[in-house]
């Protein structure tokens, strides 16, 4: 169990990660440093940072700040655990062959009942077709501050559909290990006040498996979920009221529901799993890049006409 921690970034996500850190364990000594004073602290002041033995860091900066974070703790740091908040990056970038930290990145979706639920009902099963849909408006994801002045609505700082909503493109390679992309539409198209992308749609393929995947930041109606479709069987998963529903070839009905509805439930998972060094179900940094050269091949697709 880690006891000093640091936390790079100040905005929401990283007050989230500490307020779950200490709701683990309390007495976790945590120093929270802005992205702004961090990039500006010279080497004096780097060497005196890394000589606090800190067991534990996070980067919690806007996305576009991750990859000059994590390589000013790859020069002044070694035999860390390091965690790098999603997207793992904002674009591609050349990554050193032998890392002197070992990092995870921030796909707390794995951590949903659901689809922790999924990962291991799909093993073996012959799945003929797969549909996944994330809907929400993103105005009423910033209920502190305008939404227009977000991260998420700036394109300069890592924000869009694209990347926010990555957590489904991490679980689909997570449960399928490489998946195929077909076709894809990427854009901005509503009346949102954003500079980035508010809609994705794309199909691909595993093996056999159809995927298609819509996703977009405009819809009142909320909605995550996936549906799949097998040999015998058919489910839907619905990942906000935390259900699953199976359907036989019989036509009986299965319902799994009751999972655990806990503020914060899937970062208190995550960041446990951390802290006892339970890394089985965490995103590497390998899987974390899998992600973002997936996303770069959407952004690369031609979209039919």
């Amino acid at each position: 169990m880690f006891k000093n921690i640091l936390i790079i970034g100040t905005g929401s996500i990283a007050q989230r990660h500490m307020e779950v850190l200490k709701k683990i364990k309390k007495n976790l000594n945590i120093v929270n440093i802005s992205s702004r004073v961090f990039d500006q602290l010279d080497k004096k002041k780097l060497n005196l940072l890394a000589s606090k033995d800190f067991d534990y860091i996070l980067i919690c900066s806007p996305s576009n700040y991750h990859f000059k974070h994590f390589k000013v703790i790859e020069k002044n740091f070694e035999k860390k655990i390091v965690f790098i908040e999603k997207p793992v990056f904002n674009k591609k970038y050349k990554i050193p062959k032998k890392l002197k930290n070992r990092y995870f990145v921030g796909y707390n979706l794995r951590f949903n009942p659901v689809i922790q639920f999924l990962k291991k009902y799909l093993k073996k099963k012959d799945i003929y077709n797969v549909n996944v849909n994330s809907y929400s408006y993103l105005p009423l994801w910033r209920k502190n501050k305008k939404y227009f002045n977000s991260v998420s609505a700036k394109e300069k700082l890592g924000g869009g559909v694209a990347l926010e909503l990555s957590h489904e493109i991490d679980y689909l390679i997570w449960f399928f290990k490489d998946i195929r992309l077909l076709n894809s539409f990427n854009s901005k198209i509503s009346s949102l006040r954003i500079d980035t992308d508010d809609v994705l749609n794309f199909v691909s393929k595993f093996k056999k498996i159809i995927i298609n995947v819509n996703m977009n930041f405009f819809s009142l109606i909320n909605r995550r979920e996936i549906i799949i479709d097998g040999k015998y069987f058919s489910l839907i998963g619905d990942l906000l009221s935390n259900k699953v529903i199976i359907k036989s070839k019989k036509g009986s009905k299965k319902i799994i529901k009751d999972f655990n509805n806990l503020k914060n439930y899937t970062y208190i998972k995550q960041q446990t799993a951390i802290l006892n060094e339970q890394y089985g179900n965490l995103c590497t940094l390998e899987d974390g890049i899998k992600v973002l050269n997936f996303l770069k091949k959407i952004k690369k697709t031609k979209v039919l006409k």
